[in-house]
Order: C-alpha cells, then structure tokens, then sequence
C-alpha cells in the first residue's frame, strides 16, 4: 500500500477528533473558553503578537520575500509555468518532454 496515503490519511478527522479531545480536558478542569478568549490579558498577549510579528516582516522579511518573489517566482519560473501549461492546453509537448525524449514523462 502507498506510504504516503496511509500517513496521510484521514488528516481532518484527526484535527476534529483532537479539538474534541482538548474541549473535553478544558471542560473537565472548569476552564471556560470564552472567558480566557476574551480577557484582558488574552487581547493583549493577541495585540503583543501581532504588533510583533508586523514589525518582524516590515524590518526584517518584507525586503528579501518581496525580491525572492518578484525576481525569482515571477521574473524566472511565471514565464515558463504559463508557457507550458498552454503547451498542454494546446496538446503539445512541454519543454521538459522536448529537451528530454528518452525519459518517461
């Protein structure tokens, strides 16, 4: 059977199943959601990150994901990605299958 499938599997079912779990623990112990959600300290510590994580990207990643975006993704693959996929549309060969006739696509 296929690895990946079977490590995969059923991926959504875990997630609900664990939030159930979590809920059911924070019931158990009289801790209520909403109440945490909603205090002070909770909106601060929220505010806190947030801030924090703008000021992160602003000074620190906007810069380089801006180039690695607009010079490498756009500048270098966008071209090459939208070219072959009209060559498929189209149903010719893609650039891959033309400069390598020996490989099995």
């Amino acid at each position: 059977m296929n690895k990946l499938y079977t490590t995969r599997g059923f991926g959504i079912l875990k997630i609900i199943f664990w939030i159930a779990i979590i809920i059911l623990v924070l019931s158990y112990f009289k801790i209520n959601i909403r109440d945490v959600v909603e205090s002070p300290e909770t909106q601060e510590n929220v505010q806190y990150v947030t801030d924090s994580s703008k000021t992160v990207w602003e000074r620190y990643l906007e810069e380089p994901a801006g180039y690695v975006w607009n010079t490498i993704i756009v500048g270098l693959l966008w071209e090459a990605f939208i070219n072959n996929l009209e060559r498929v549309r189209d149903g010719k060969p893609t650039e891959f299958e033309e400069a390598s006739p020996g490989l099995p696509a």
